[in-house]
């Protein structure tokens, strides 16, 4: 997309609709990525666009990015590990926990943002043509932003309390990420599409999203669901469930990545494998929640 053309979709989204587009054809999978592609700039542009509207007004404006992400260390460090206790149960309680906090960050902002991103980016789907799954691509570009600042303040932290996260286990930060981006992507254009037609999906997103932080070992150990299992002789096939959801996989590898006081007997058997069928079986969900999307995406002008 040239530079006039992406001026062209500045000047649409701040004019008044006037008249809807007709449907959009179902394309298949590469010609929507091919779509995707040479969309490229008008990608970047909405993901600008959201990081600069997010502090928009505010004094400080993208600054709070990098506040907000040291405060929670400073709170989970003094608060809840020197004087609520918890770092008596885990060494480095604040790493533990921050990190686990990060990469769940990751996905609750992609998965926030990539739900509403369709009815966000009304004026533009009403306007004119361009491939919609852009509008849930930017949202995720935008919490990547964000999750690279609290990298950033991660890596510090290990510093400073003295953890340097430079050992083997870094490498699991890699299909870490990807994991929350591949199922990330996968569910947020799956709910973007639906929420166009069901907007109470948006609100139930929240709800699931308060539940998974507590649903994945990131406030406790792994090893602590583990030995509930075997204290009330639970079927060990349920554990396997448990410690093979994805968000569960991606904060373990975020632990193994930056958390250095853990052990092998701190996380379950094979991880990197698990974490490699999980991306496998990823890239199938993402196949199909893009399909799912495509038959959707055709009343998206007539229903917004």
């Amino acid at each position: 997309m040239t530079d006039s053309a992406v001026a062209r979709f500045q000047r649409l989204d701040s004019q008044p609709f006037s008249a809807p587009l007709g449907k959009v054809g179902i394309t298949g999978t590469w010609g929507s990525l091919k779509a995707v592609f040479d969309h490229r700039q008008l990608l970047s542009l909405l993901v600008r666009r959201d990081i600069k509207a997010r502090y928009k007004d505010s004094a400080l404006g993208v600054l709070w990015t990098l506040i907000n992400p040291i405060v929670q260390l400073a709170v989970y460090y003094v608060v809840m590990g020197q004087i609520l206790g918890a770092a008596r149960g885990i060494d480095n309680f604040a790493i533990y926990v921050f990190s686990g906090l990060t990469i769940f960050g990751l996905l609750s902002e992609s998965l926030t943002g990539t739900t509403a991103s369709i009815i966000a980016n009304a004026g533009l789907v009403k306007k004119v043509y361009v491939p919609r799954e852009v509008f849930p691509l930017a949202a995720m570009g935008s919490a990547l932003f964000t999750f690279t600042v609290q990298v950033l303040v991660l890596v510090v932290g290990c510093f400073i309390l003295e953890s340097p996260p430079w050992t083997p286990g870094l490498l699991y930060f890699f299909p870490s990420v990807a994991l929350i981006v591949l199922y990330g992507a996968a569910f947020g254009i799956l709910f973007s599409a639906i929420n166009v037609y069901l907007r109470d999906v948006q609100y139930l997103v929240q709800i699931l999203l308060t539940l998974s932080i507590w649903a994945s070992p990131i406030v406790y150990g792994w090893t602590m669901v583990a030995d509930v299992f075997k204290r009330f002789n639970l079927p060990s096939w349920l554990l396997e469930v448990y410690t093979n959801n994805p968000l569960t996989l991606a904060v373990l590898g975020f632990h193994r990545a930056f958390w250095t006081s853990g052990t092998v007997a701190d996380y379950p058997p094979e991880l990197g494998l698990r974490m490699l069928a999980a991306l496998v079986v990823g890239l199938i969900v993402l196949w199909i929640c893009q399909r799912v999307f495509a038959r959707l995406q055709g009343n998206f002008a007539q229903e917004l």
